[in-house]
């Protein structure tokens, strides 16, 4: 009877993996692969709180607690090989909106239709309003998305990083 129940779970998208493949473009897929063998440092195929610790040192990042390797390992349902892995990303990514809808959103911000916002707007609403962002939140975002000379960001970059998880090549 559990091979019944297990199949229908993965007919309806619940907990089976055999769909993850099909959430992402190829291009996509070989880009999350890419990361994963990065992480994985050892390369044994699961991510460990020990290739975490040491991807993090690589990245300058030296005194990451036992107990926030250990909640960011725990984040899955088991070991973490490559289909758990993409598994999490299309988790995480479900729940977005679509490109189009964060668009409008910021457009809203955008009167003249220029396609940018002023850095300091943002920021200022950013860290007001809702959930409010940190101070490392806000220099993450503009080393990813730096303001052009005259202080405006490029909404629509930060859109479709948002809904595609890389940067648009021109």
């Amino acid at each position: 009877m559990a091979p019944k129940k297990a199949k229908r779970r993965q007919q309806q998208g619940e907990g089976g993996s055999s769909n993850v493949f099909s959430m992402f473009e190829q291009s996509q897929i070989q880009e999350y692969k890419e990361a994963f063998t990065i992480i994985d440092q050892n390369r044994d195929g699961i991510i460990s709180k020990d290739d975490l610790r040491d991807v993090l040192a690589t990245m300058g990042q030296l005194n990451v607690k036992n107990e926030e390797l250990e909640a960011m390992v725990k984040e899955a349902s088991g070991p973490i090989n490559f289909t758990v892995f993409l598994t999490m990303f299309g988790e995480k990514l479900k729940g977005a909106d679509p490109e189009d809808v964060i668009v409008s959103a910021f457009k809203v911000l955008d009167p003249e239709a220029t396609g940018s916002i002023k850095k300091e707007f943002l920021e200022e609403l950013l860290t007001t309003q809702c959930d409010r962002f940190t101070g490392e939140e806000m220099t993450n975002l503009w080393a990813a998305f730096p303001p052009d000379v005259a202080g405006n960001v490029d909404y629509k970059s930060i859109c479709y990083v948002i809904t595609h998880g890389e940067e648009k090549e021109e």
